[in-house]
């Protein structure tokens, strides 16, 4: 489900983010009566709480049986085993069962909806899935301040960052526009371009906050584009330039084409 701050954004042509917390292996409050201890007992993704003979709660692998049938096809998922799981619940019980196993180990969520024939991506195509990535996270942004008013969709400080956007004439207004034009506006107002790139990598980077973005902090982005964008995994695969499974935010920044001088650290681009 996409956060309300994304619901209403019009971004055309490009791509769509989930929020943070659907897809990822975060953590989830299981509730419950007053007295019952898994009230506040937190357990991931595909577990729940029971208690034991000692009423200590403990954190369980969830039977897939038990979990709510999907309303329809929006909420299946595509596991990288290229299997189609009914919801996300489906998925994570059934890798929770796998748990300690080389084939629970290598199973992700891939992407949202049914399995199907991904394109492979060319060369030409990959060089330009930054361009409209860029564009769109600059309008995400703009979106969120023009509309932020009183939802603290924004911190303060990333409100006069954003503000600097929003008032700039030069800005180059959301729309369909071509591969040129993006390439050539990202030439004259770069700096209108490195706080979005920056500010995504932090909205990821959540479990932990470490400077380094994991597949499961990758999938609110990646798992909603792959069907819509088809160079989606090959370009988060050639982030990771020394391949070792975590994209840096050097390594993200560079993707998109920001010089390494502009990095910051994680955390400060959650301020």
């Amino acid at each position: 489900m996409l956060s309300p701050a994304l619901q209403e954004v019009e971004v055309g042509a490009n791509p769509v983010q989930v929020e943070v917390g659907e897809f990822d292996e975060a953590i989830e409050v299981v509730e419950d009566a007053a007295e019952n201890p898994c009230l506040n007992h937190r357990c991931k993704k595909g577990k729940v709480c029971e208690v034991d003979d000692t009423n200590t709660p403990m954190c369980v692998c969830q039977d897939p049986s038990s979990c709510p049938a999907a309303e329809g096809e929006f909420e299946h998922i595509c596991g990288n085993d290229n299997k189609t799981y009914d919801s996300s619940c489906h998925f994570f019980a059934t890798k929770c069962a796998l748990e300690g196993t080389k084939k629970g180990h290598k199973l992700h969520l891939d992407y949202i909806g049914s399995c199907k024939l991904i394109e492979p991506c060319l060369d030409n195509e990959l060089t330009e899935f930054p361009l409209r990535m860029r564009d769109w996270l600059k309008n995400v942004l703009v979106t969120l301040y023009a509309r932020d008013e009183d939802n603290n969709l924004l911190t303060e400080k990333q409100k006069l960052r954003v503000k600097k956007i929003y008032e700039n004439e030069k800005r180059l207004e959301a729309g369909d526009h071509s591969l040129d034009l993006l390439a050539r506006d990202f030439q004259k107002n770069y700096n209108m371009y490195i706080f979005p790139v920056h500010w995504q990598f932090g909205q990821l980077d959540q479990h932990p906050a470490d400077g380094y973005l994991t597949h499961s902090e990758l999938a609110p982005l990646r798992a909603p584009l792959i069907p819509m964008e088809h160079c989606t995994t090959r370009f988060f695969e050639e982030c990771d330039a020394d391949k070792d499974k975590y994209i840096a935010l050097e390594e993200w920044a560079a993707c998109f084409g920001i010089k390494d001088k502009f990095c910051k650290k994680s955390k400060d681009l959650k301020r």
